[in-house]
């Protein structure tokens, strides 16, 4: 099933159909078992046309997201791994991320407040201050206040790797401010784990002509998710439950930047596809 964060209210498509389903997204979301929730939630939803459901998605859609913080994961697969150690060779960290792709403990790091999380069709900010600037493309967990997974979205986990490669203690300014984190464009809460062949699949945009494409699959993760979630969770307590980007392996050449106005699409089997279009900060 898919659930919908928008304007209108929260919509939620299951088995051809689509419902209305009342209550605040902190309040809906953070169940012990959210799909058996939802289904049973469906006994006293409205059930609305599903143009008109459609017309909610296309021009009132929001982040899936409340309340939660959003954090991330960083070098969970191989192709993550070469590339931090590519941008950093100049400032002679370079093994620091291969000792954090064979250590025990994950790298794990705060990406963004709510409030500074776009979605579906909205903009993405690159650094003014930086001259490598890229998408990841990632899929985001959804983990309530118990620690347990409940729900996937897909997650662009924007990145300054001139910043990062300079120096790894300048992560925060890599990956942290307004408009550098996208979630969308729903959660997807099935009944079971997604599967490990799920796709990730990434198009970039320049004037209307294809710049990049890549894809990948869940399978080339290091780590698994309920781990990730569990390194999160050890000393930290989030009421409403939070997302969790969990890395990604999907990395454009290094001769490649992001520019203003470009289209970044970001697909994953089973959810969706997530629009954005970048953009620099005026102020």
């Amino acid at each position: 099933m898919h659930l919908y964060k928008t304007a209108k209210g929260n919509v939620l498509k299951y088995n051809g159909k689509s419902f209305l389903v009342n209550g605040s997204w902190d309040t809906l979301i953070n169940q012990q078992n959210l799909y058996s929730h939802l289904v049973h939630s469906i006994i006293s939803a409205q059930i609305i046309p599903d143009e008109k459901s459609d017309d909610y998605i296309a021009n009132h859609i929001l982040p899936p997201i409340g309340s939660q913080e959003v954090w991330a994961a960083g070098v969970t697969y191989l192709r993550s791994r070469d590339a931090r150690m590519e941008e950093s060779k100049e400032s002679g960290s370079a093994d620091v991320y291969q000792k954090v792709y064979e250590a025990e403990r994950p790298e794990l790091f705060f990406k963004s407040l709510p409030h500074r999380v776009t979605g579906h069709n909205g903009k993405v900010n690159i650094r003014k201050d930086s001259s490598w600037n890229v998408p990841e493309p990632e899929l985001a967990i959804y983990i309530n206040s118990s620690g347990d997974i409940q729900a996937y979205t897909i997650g662009n986990d924007m990145s300054s790797r001139s910043i990062e490669g300079e120096n790894p203690l300048y992560l925060p300014q890599a990956k942290m401010y307004e408009r550098s984190a996208a979630l969308g464009p729903c959660l997807y809460i099935p009944e079971k784990p997604v599967p490990a062949k799920t796709g990730i699949h990434m198009k970039i945009f320049r004037k209307d002509q294809q710049a990049y494409e890549g894809h990948t699959a869940l399978s080339q993760m290091k780590r698994a998710l309920p781990e990730l979630a569990s390194f999160l969770f050890r000393e930290f307590d989030f009421p409403v439950g939070c997302f969790l980007m969990t890395g990604t392996c999907l990395v454009p050449p290094n001769d490649f930047t992001l520019q203003e106005n470009d289209v970044v699409e970001i697909s994953i089997d089973g959810i969706g596809t997530m629009k954005n279009i970048i953009a620099v900060r005026n102020k």
